[in-house]
């Protein structure tokens, strides 16, 4: 069996567990990826690899290739996706042993939680939009704003923004909720506020003024100026044209944008005594540690600034002296 045949059939089991059109794309990106540097390995092309032609030591060979120029972090994620792959086919008695256990699996840091920096920085990316539109060949002051409060204030993944439905909203004045559908087809269910709400309204109200259009319970929450879904490259440019506009790009971490957005929901709400499970539910962390490392980096956080404090400066040196 040629590795590309095996890939796309590995697809389409995967694909019976539901996971996002990103996911799969991820899966198929890692898995070709390692098999074009396995054909430059065997001195072939990479439609000519047969699964048979992956030993330990040309996967090893191939990994170290796939690594040049790549994060650790994708290594890791790409080294997975291989696994999986191999513990499919012995599975279907195609292979007989799975070779990824000749290749070594990278190690990497816990990624750390990347909130915007500053105290006062989402209230002022959100005064900042409302108080006048962003440069802009069409302004919607309005679905910007609806946007970027969304994020902040329920935590969701770009996916899980871009999924949402206009009857993703649901329930009474003042008791709405929003239902989302995370990773591996999860669904989780998040209270929203009256505040909240009424952008999200006024957001729709404008939505149909511009459009002309009846907005219905089945269209995408989220659309361009145009009127389709918005997309995952459109969402992080309204995002990056809204921190620019508000004068905070530089208080957002490099490569985070609307995941900065998340982790500033999920920090101010270990900040405020969330608990862990809290977090946990209101995030859909699949593992209690990702919840975790938001309380610990906080905790963290709360110890730098009291160590950074003045008067400690003069206790250490009066210290010093008494020792001396």
């Amino acid at each position: 069996m040629l590795v590309v045949d095996a890939v796309e059939e590995y697809l389409v089991a995967r694909g019976a567990a539901k996971p996002s059109a990103h996911t799969i794309a991820a899966y198929r990106r890692d898995l070709l990826g390692v098999a074009g540097c396995a054909a430059r390995v065997l001195g072939c092309e990479r439609g000519e690899v047969g699964v048979a032609d992956l030993s330990g030591g040309v996967l090893r060979q191939a990994f170290a290739g796939f690594a040049e120029d790549r994060a650790p972090s994708s290594v890791v994620r790409a080294w997975s996706t291989w696994n999986g792959f191999f513990g499919f086919w012995v599975a279907e008695g195609v292979v007989q042993g799975n070779p990824m256990s000749a290749v070594r699996r990278p190690r990497v840091r816990p990624a750390q939680p990347k909130p915007l920096m500053g105290e006062d920085t989402p209230e002022r990316l959100l005064e900042a939009l409302a108080a006048g539109c962003r440069r802009a060949r069409d302004p919607w002051p309005e679905r910007d704003v609806a946007v970027l409060a969304l994020a902040l204030l329920t935590g969701l993944r770009s996916a899980e923004m871009l999924a949402l439905r206009v009857e993703s909203i649901s329930g009474r004045a003042g008791e709405r909720r929003i239902r989302v559908v995370g990773k591996g087809g999860a669904t989780r269910s998040l209270p929203i506020e009256e505040p909240l709400e009424a952008l999200i309204e006024e957001y729709l109200r404008t939505r149909e003024v511009r459009l002309g259009v009846r907005v219905g319970g089945g269209d995408p929450l989220l659309v361009d100026n145009r009127g389709a879904g918005l997309r995952r490259g459109g969402l992080q440019y309204l995002v990056r044209q809204c921190y620019k506009h508000a004068g905070v790009h530089d208080r957002v971490a490099r490569g985070t944008l609307v995941h900065a957005l998340r982790h500033t929901f999920a920090t101010r709400l270990a900040e405020d005594g969330a608990s862990v499970s809290e977090i946990m539910r209101l995030l859909g962390h699949a593992s209690i540690t990702s919840s975790q490392s938001y309380i610990d980096v906080t905790a963290s956080a709360q110890r730098e600034a009291v160590r950074a404090n003045r008067t400690y400066g003069v206790l250490r040196r009066l210290a010093g002296e008494v020792g001396g």
